[in-house]
């Protein structure tokens, strides 16, 4: 079996940001998983433009962050989205770094469940399209 996708993508953290206590403002993490998680998707040709395409959305059912270290304004970070899980379910595993010293920051990860765009139903197992971008085997 080959390896998972994953991507990571560079960012500097902005000023806006940043909270009274000059760190990143918490809610800003998740923002920062879903520009890893678009890239992701983007990297298997499988983002939101082809989700719809396909007849399926992918709503996000669950998130789950762990601060670690807190950001602050003007650091430069690396933000790595890994698919973990595809069967049933789409799970994306999220690791921030600094990135001069690699030190972990946030770890976290996202579920996805497949639902039909036509009839609303949830999708228990992973839809064929799906299958094919990651390169897995048809049935």
């Amino acid at each position: 079996m080959s390896e998972m996708p994953a991507v990571e993508v560079d960012f500097v953290v902005p000023f806006n940001d940043i909270d009274v206590m000059e760190v990143v403002w918490y809610g800003n993490y998740i923002r920062y998983f879903e520009m890893a998680r678009c890239a992701l998707m983007q990297s298997i040709k499988y983002d939101w433009p082809q989700m719809l395409e396909s007849g399926f959305i992918w709503p996000v059912v669950e998130c789950r962050l762990k601060y670690v270290k807190p950001l602050r304004y003007g650091q430069r970070i690396k933000i790595r989205a890994e698919l973990s899980e595809f069967e049933a379910r789409l799970k994306i595993s999220y690791t921030v770094r600094v990135e001069d010293s690699g030190e972990v920051m946030t770890k976290g990860h996202t579920v996805q469940f497949a639902i039909s765009a036509e009839s609303g139903e949830a999708q228990y197992t992973s839809p064929q399209v799906l299958l094919k971008k990651l390169n897995r085997s048809v049935q």
